[in-house]
């Protein structure tokens, strides 16, 4: 495979994109390409060679494969020209929106997404108006072909988005499936954050003489993302959540977890705790998921629960915290999870929650990332009370205060805390907000723990020796009645 390092090009002029394409990202705010983007668009639009390439999530992906596509697709022909295949049905909604906005002066360019969850009918019957660029999940895809209503043997290229992902959700039957079924002539584009051994066979299995191209050091995490774990005992995991929400007042983060079963138990303890949480997992509705995100793109929601199956194709922009309530069981995915905060420049924190057996597990992610975890405190109730309460006399302090609309409940409110002097008042006024804390946190519990060098948890000398001792006990107990059987048998002789 050849290789080559990115350089970013100056301006989206320079890639011989139509008139129409330019004028749309325009609008949308595009103003320079990415590093990914001045490598992948430029090779599309003048080669039809394979290309694999390496970058993380939130690199600009999808405009670097999606214009150049847009750009080549005949809308002469109302038969398949470009099947897209990713891994779940919010990223393939995600890329097909995107390319309708990227195609919103183009006429006659028609766009198809297909992914489960949703009536199969529907998209037979829109598969009937030629759709020129397919857009879908790697299971309805099948069913599609399978069914022979959707004809991919003549397709020119196929794009394999975030195929780590597709390969680790247990898809290789499906897409190698896929690909027997579509023309031999065929261009493949390969996109994956990780470079895995699953996805390195498919490589050499159905990709020939490929252009490799890596934007980023392959498994690596982003600089600008600050990594921290929290040590405690695996029931203290949801209190850490409590804390670091407590903490950090402004919050907009993801919290993942392993399962379906734990996201709803951590998000149903946050939303009875009066958090703005939810949670999005397999066993919601699309219209369910749909109100979910919404509600958290607008920041209605502060902390969104979910596994890493439902999080994928989930494109927000500036979150503050990614918590992970668990680590992965895959290395690489702890890359995938930290690389949604920090992006566009910004700062983000990537914390962890871990017991004291899991520290090993933690230098293993360091080797493979390149990345530094640092150890922090838990927070104790008193610095979470200061923090919060120095919160609200910012808030207050620098609210907007509406005269006209406030005028005529005055005299009201006058006379109701006319008895309140100054010092009084603001005591009042503050305890409305902070006595909630205050009252959680007056006798809280350091659950800080430590680890030996054996990443064991360190348990306390008492404990030891009380071990100790009843094993000592135990052997003098044996011993004893070692003796008296000795004892026994003399007599028994001596009898004789």
């Amino acid at each position: 495979m050849n290789k080559t390092r990115s350089k970013t090009s100056g301006s989206f002029s320079n890639f011989y994109l139509s008139g129409e394409l330019l004028k749309a990202i325009k609008e949308l705010g595009f103003k320079h390409p990415t590093p990914i983007q001045s490598k992948v668009i430029p090779h599309l639009m003048s080669s039809d060679q394979d290309l694999i390439a390496s970058a993380q999530t939130g690199t600009g992906k999808t405009a670097a494969f999606g214009l150049p596509l847009l750009s080549l697709t005949s809308t002469k022909s109302n038969k398949v020209q470009t099947l897209i295949l990713c891994p779940t049905r919010e990223l393939c909604i995600q890329i097909t929106n995107d390319l309708s906005s990227y195609s919103k002066y183009l006429k006659m360019v028609n766009i198809l997404a297909v992914y489960g969850g949703t009536r199969i009918e529907t998209q037979i019957r829109a598969l009937k108006k030629g759709p020129q660029i397919i857009v879908g999940t790697p299971g309805r895809t099948k069913d599609l072909i399978r069914r022979k209503k959707l004809f991919v043997d003549n397709i020119e290229r196929l794009v394999l988005d975030e195929a780590d992902e597709m390969l680790s959700m247990g898809f290789k039957d499906d897409l190698e499936s896929i690909i027997h079924a579509t023309s031999k002539k065929k261009q493949i584009l390969l996109f994956s954050a990780t470079m895995t051994p699953k996805v390195i066979g498919v490589t050499k299995k159905y990709m020939k003489k490929s252009l490799e191209i890596a934007v980023a050091r392959v498994n690596r995490a982003a600089d600008n993302v600050q990594h921290l774990f929290y040590m405690v005992q695996a029931k203290d995991r949801y209190e850490v959540i409590k804390r670091i929400a407590d903490m950090n007042p402004d919050i907009y983060g993801i919290v993942f977890c392993r399962t379906r079963r734990e996201t709803k138990e951590v998000a149903n303890k946050l939303m009875n705790d009066h958090y703005n949480a939810d949670t999005i997992h397999g066993d919601l509705t699309q219209a369910e998921r749909d109100d979910v995100m919404r509600r958290f793109r607008k920041r209605q929601l502060q902390i969104l629960v979910a596994t890493d199956v439902a999080a994928r194709g989930l494109d927000v922009e500036d979150l503050t915290h990614v918590i992970n309530y668990n680590l992965p069981d895959d290395d690489e995915i702890y890359i995938h999870r930290s690389g949604r905060t920090g992006r566009a420049g910004k700062k983000g924190v990537s914390m962890v929650i871990i017991h004291g057996r899991e520290i090993r597990k933690l230098k293993d992610i360091e080797k493979t990332s390149g990345i530094s975890f640092v150890k922090k405190e838990v927070p104790n109730g008193l610095d979470i009370c200061k923090k919060r309460l120095y919160a609200l006399i910012d808030k207050i302090e620098k609210v907007d205060v509406n005269e006209d609309q406030i005028e005529p409940f005055l005299p009201y409110i006058y006379e109701k805390l006319n008895w309140l002097d100054r010092e009084k008042l603001i005591k009042h006024f503050v305890s409305t907000e902070f006595n909630r804390y205050l009252s959680y946190y007056k006798d809280s519990k350091d659950i800080n723990t430590k680890a030996n060098e054996k990443g064991q948890t360190k348990k306390r000398k008492r404990n030891r020796r009380k071990f100790f001792n009843s094993k000592n006990n135990n052997r003098k107990n044996n011993n004893r009645k070692s003796n008296n059987r000795k004892n026994k048998r003399k007599r028994s002789k001596r009898t004789k």
